[in-house]
């Protein structure tokens, strides 16, 4: 007998959001990797949090209004991993131009030619009102009320 197979939805777009405490008095890197929580990018436990370190890369270069290539973005990533005493994993390339995706399809970051920068190198607040908020998630709100009043 043959199973029955059924179709697979694929959300158009998602977004994960998390609340944590205030962060006081915390690190830098603390702060990137709650930051990585609180949206989705990463994942509570994970032991590959290299998308913190790319975060933080593209964070210290906006400062400096420098984009940044992926191999360039990925030997910047270890040497802050080689500073902090962090294990070198996930810093393939490969790797790391997937996680630059992710951050990506965020909004956080934009691709100009083969260069990567924190979106018109903003604060990453303006970005997430602009972005995220206004449009992202006020999108994805909308389609859940429609479901929401399709049941009745």
């Amino acid at each position: 007998m043959r199973k029955k197979t059924i179709s697979k939805d694929l959300p158009l777009s998602e977004i994960t959001l998390r609340r944590y405490e205030k962060p006081y008095n915390v690190p830098k890197r603390e702060v990137i990797r709650k930051l990585c929580l609180s949206i989705g990018l990463l994942q509570a436990g994970d032991s590959r949090d290299i998308i913190v370190d790319i975060l933080h890369v593209l964070i210290d270069a906006r400062d400096s209004r420098r984009p940044l290539n992926s191999e360039e973005i990925k030997d910047e990533v270890i040497k802050l991993r080689k500073k902090e005493k962090l294990p070198l994993k996930g810093v393939a390339s490969s790797n790391v131009r997937r996680q630059i995706k992710r951050l990506r399809d965020l909004f956080l970051v934009e691709k100009i030619r083969n260069d990567y920068r924190i979106t018109e190198y903003d604060k990453l607040i303006t970005i997430f009102e602009e972005k995220i908020e206004a449009f992202y998630l006020q999108s994805i709100l909308t389609r859940v009320k429609e479901y929401f009043r399709a049941v009745k």
